[in-house]
């Protein structure tokens, strides 16, 4: 995917219209500087708001001309290409290759129109107000001068051994020199003594007897051994990537903000099974691709769906928006972390291709080379860990802003018992569990819509009408 960026600095991508990239072109000004044009890291996608610098293929001094591609950057979501559109020239990389979390808006680069000009930016650096970095320092000066009265007590070495262990902290206790230093070296809370001296003061005798009773050595020794263990474990500590901080940052603030509740239900798949078979049978002749269970759990979802739109929609502080489309998105997992690509109206869609398609995002996903448009605009979610894992059963977070998702477990074999004492018969039975946003749907709304679902799964033929 590219992303072109005219010199004076408004972006606009060829499949995506609404990206932006948050440029200005400065003027010649008296430090010297001639016109120059500086390039702010894209806003590619409503969730985006830092990226990564993945390689530059341009290099300082080098001359772009239109259509070029100047470096690529990476996303929470892909790998995008950023080309010029004016001819200029590189005059200084701001952020290398390699450089990571650059806000949105801020610099990473400076273009000139003349050659001529590009020396005179070799020592040059953005201003603290043009950098995008001035108010996360504002913001993050003041907290050590707030805690600099905190931290004073903190380093004295009695409250940072005894404070967490006393019931009463801001209670004063008396102890002479001799006995504090015995408790420091046996790691023995003055709290716990009742001191025998002068006004209660607690002496050298007082913490002999506490350590000679039964047990106390050994306890307070138990820290050390418990340190030591710690100290040896062999550890490697691994990068967040970009999409991992995304999606953490989404899944924690769906479970902080919406009340979910789980609704599950098993439901017969030998006549989807069977009808998959004869379908697969004419898709090999026909020479197409081969449909799972998962693309016919999707198609039985999007007809549920229309079928109860009320499980189509989504929360706002003013209103439920509910939609007419019914995009499904669909978890795929990869080396590099979670992808939801998104299958657009998958109620009007025939099987094989939302098998080509599914097929087709995931392997883009696989390849870290999804569009914004190729995972955007789903309204509804659906996770399968029982085909690939032979999970039975789970419960999914909602993908904000959707109201709804459907975990799908693994299918097993059943004995089902028949009218007679003797008789039984087998069945294969999957379950699934929607996990439902209770300020949109109701538990009677998500009932419906599971058995709306459980009724295209035990009946297949009817998702062909």
């Amino acid at each position: 995917m590219r992303l072109g960026i005219p010199m004076d600095g408004v972006a606009y991508n060829r499949e995506i219209s609404c990206s932006q990239v948050q440029s200005r072109r400065g003027f010649a000004s008296e430090a010297g500087l001639p016109p120059h044009q500086e390039i702010g890291m894209p806003s590619l996608s409503p969730t985006m708001t830092e990226g990564n610098i993945a390689r530059w293929l341009k290099k300082e001094g080098d001359k772009m001309s239109p259509g070029e591609v100047m470096c690529e950057v990476e996303t929470d979501k892909a790998t995008v290409e950023m080309e010029c559109m004016e001819e200029g020239y590189l005059a200084k990389i701001i952020k290398g290759d390699g450089s990571k979390e650059i806000k949105v808006g801020e610099i990473i680069a400076i273009t000139v129109e003349e050659e001529k000009d590009i020396a005179k930016f070799k020592d040059y650096s953005p201003s603290a107000s043009d950098s995008g970095a001035p108010a996360a320092k504002k913001l993050a000066a003041p907290p050590p001068s707030k805690q600099e009265p905190v931290e004073q007590p903190v380093s004295s070495p009695e409250p940072k051994t005894f404070k967490p262990i006393s019931p009463s902290s801001e209670d004063r206790i008396f102890a002479s020199p001799l006995a504090r230093k015995m408790a420091e070296d046996h790691k023995v809370p003055l709290s716990s003594i009742k001191g025998t001296g002068p006004d209660g003061h607690i002496v050298k005798a007082d913490i002999e007897d506490y350590l000679a009773s039964p047990g106390k050595e050994v306890s307070a020794r138990t820290p050390k051994t418990k340190d030591a263990k710690l100290a040896a474990l062999d550890y490697v500590d691994i990068p967040h990537s970009q999409i991992r901080k995304v999606t953490a940052s989404r899944l924690l603030f769906s479970k902080q903000t919406i009340p979910h509740y789980y609704l599950t239900v098993d439901a017969c798949v030998d006549k989807l099974m069977d009808l998959r078979s004869q379908l697969n049978s004419l898709q090999e002749a026909a020479g197409g691709k081969r449909i799972s269970v998962n693309d016919l759990v999707i198609k039985a979802a999007a007809l549920a769906l229309r079928k109860v739109p009320q499980c189509n929609s989504s929360w706002t502080d003013d209103y439920i928006r509910q939609y007419n489309n019914v995009n499904i998105n669909v978890a795929v997992q990869t080396e590099n972390g979670l992808y939801v690509p998104v299958i657009r109206d998958a109620d009007k869609k025939g099987l094989s291709t939302i098998a080509e398609e599914v097929k087709h995002l995931a392997q883009k996903a696989k390849e870290n080379s999804l569009k914004p448009e190729d995972y955007e605009g789903g309204t509804f979610t659906v996770s399968n860990l029982g085909g690939p894992f032979g999970i039975k059963q789970f419960c999914a977070i909602i993908n904000p802003p959707q109201s709804g998702i459907l975990a799908v477990g693994s299918a097993e074999k059943r004995v089902i018992p028949g009218l007679e004492p003797e008789q039984f018969k087998f069945a294969s039975f999957m379950s699934v569990t929607l996990s439902c946003d209770h300020r949109v749907i109701d538990g009677a709304i998500g009932a419906e819509w599971l058995k709306a679902f459980k009724g295209y799964i035990e009946n297949p033929e009817s998702m062909l009408l």
